[in-house]
C-alpha cells in the first residue's frame, strides 16, 4: 500500500510556530513532529511507499526526511509552485501523477491513533473510503458528510445543512480498484474550473458521490486530532504529555507492589 500527505502548505493560523517551520514540523510529542507520527503510524500499519507533497519549507521537509529514515518506508517529495497562492486542490491535482495503484491519501496536519488506519486498512472494500467521525456537535470548520443507507457518502462540505449531518471527515481516505483513476479523471475536471484555485480536493470526493463510489467507516472511540489553529496544538501536545505521563507511572506503580511483594 502507498500513501500521500499533503503537506504543502504553510499553515498560517499557526502563526508565529509557522513562520519558519512548516505545519508538518511542529513537534507534538516531545521533539516528535506531526508528520514523524504519521510515518511511524503508516510504516506500523504495513505501508511501505510514501509521497510527501511539500511547497512552504520543502529544505526543511526534506533535511528532516534525510535525518530521520523509518525503517521499512521509502519517502520521497513531490513539490507544488502554486502552495502560497491556492489550496488544497491544486496539492491533490500535483500529486495525480502518483496515483497510479492503490493509495492512502491523508492531510498533513492530521493524528489519528494507530489503530483508525488499520480500521480503514480492514474495511470492506470499496473504490473510495472515507474515515469518518461523529461527535454530538458540528461548526463551521468541520468538513461535514451527510450518509446514506448507512455506509454510502451522500455529500460532504463545510456548509451542509446540519440537520443532514451524520459526521465529519477527518482527512484520512483510502482509493481502491475503480477509484484510483475516477478520482484522478475528477481531479483533471475539477481543476479547469475558475475557482479551482481556491477549493478543497474533497468538493472532488463530493461529486463522485453521485456514482455511489464512496463509502465511509466511522472512528468513534478512537482519537485523532487536526491541528489549525494554536489551540489544537495546544491540546494535542497536551494529549501527548498526558498518555507519557500515564505510561511513566504504570511502571513505576508495579515497581512499588513487586518490592512491596519481596518484603
Amino acid at each position: 500500500m502507498k500513501a500521500i500527505i499533503l503537506c504543502a502548505g504553510q499553515g498560517r493560523r499557526l502563526l508565529p510556530f509557522t513562520k519558519e517551520e512548516p505545519k508538518c514540523l511542529l513537534p507534538v510529542d516531545g521533539d516528535r513532529s506531526v508528520l514523524e507520527l504519521q510515518l511511524r503510524a503508516l510504516a506500523l500499519c504495513g505501508v511501505t511507499q510514501v509521497t510527501i507533497m511539500v511547497g512552504f519549507g520543502t529544505e526543511r521537509v526534506e533535511h528532516f526526511l534525510s535525518t530521520h529514515p523509518i525503517a521499512g518506508l521509502n519517502v520521497r517529495t513531490r513539490y507544488n509552485p502554486f502552495f502560497a497562492t491556492t489550496n488544497n486542490l491544486v496539492t491533490c491535482w500535483s500529486a495525480s501523477a502518483e496515483m497510479t495503484e492503490d493509495f492512502i491519501l491523508l492531510n498533513g496536519d492530521t493524528l489519528f491513533d494507530p489503530e483508525v488506519l488499520r480500521l480503514l486498512l480492514s474495511s470492506p472494500e470499496a473504490p473510495v473510503t472515507l474515515v469518518i467521525n461523529r461527535k454530538a456537535e458540528y461548526d463551521d470548520d468541520d468538513m461535514k458528510v451527510s450518509l446514506h443507507g448507512g455506509r454510502k457518502l451522500k455529500a460532504v462540505g463545510k456548509t451542509l445543512l446540519l440537520s443532514t449531518v451524520h459526521g465529519e471527515s477527518i482527512g484520512l481516505m483510502m482509493f481502491r480498484g475503480i477509484g484510483v483513476p475516477a478520482f484522478r479523471d475528477a481531479l483533471d475536471v475539477a481543476i479547469r474550473e475558475p475557482e479551482a484555485l481556491q477549493m478543497w480536493y474533497l468538493s472532488v470526493i463530493n461529486s463522485l458521490c453521485l456514482s455511489s463510489l464512496v463509502d465511509t467507516v466511522s472512528m468513534e472511540g478512537l482519537w485523532w486530532a487536526e491541528i489549525d489553529t494554536c489551540e489544537d496544538l495546544a491540546r494535542v501536545r497536551a494529549h501527548f504529555a498526558s498518555r507519557m505521563s500515564q505510561l511513566v507511572r504504570v511502571p513505576l506503580a508495579s515497581w512499588e507492589r513487586d518490592r512491596l511483594d519481596r518484603s
